[in-house]
């Protein structure tokens, strides 16, 4: 892998941007679908599909082909105000409760 990769990373809210993010840190550290594949264990044609934004991606195939190259997944609150309609902090107790 090569070390002078650039760093690519920010939120995610879609699954074409975690696929561009995806597609990026591999071409970074020069590797092709057919090896991230053979590591993982899953088709070329999976990674393809999820790098191109698939949205039925399974997602323990999409953890499997993070950690191939490396990368983690966070999960944070959103900051207030930016997604309208979202659950607040007080709402998203709430949530899934009749």
């Amino acid at each position: 892998m090569a070390n002078n990769a650039k760093t690519h990373c920010g939120a995610v809210r879609s699954a074409s941007e975690l696929g561009r993010l995806v597609r990026a840190h591999r071409r970074d550290r020069s590797l092709n679908l057919e090896t991230v594949s053979a590591i993982g264990g899953f088709s070329m044609r999976f990674l393809s599909e999820f790098e191109r934004g698939k949205e039925t991606a399974e997602l323990g195939k999409v953890l499997a082909a993070l950690a191939v190259l490396g990368l983690d997944v966070f999960v944070e609150p959103r900051c207030r105000g930016t997604a309208p309609g979202a659950p607040t902090d007080e709402t998203a107790g709430s949530i899934g409760r009749t």
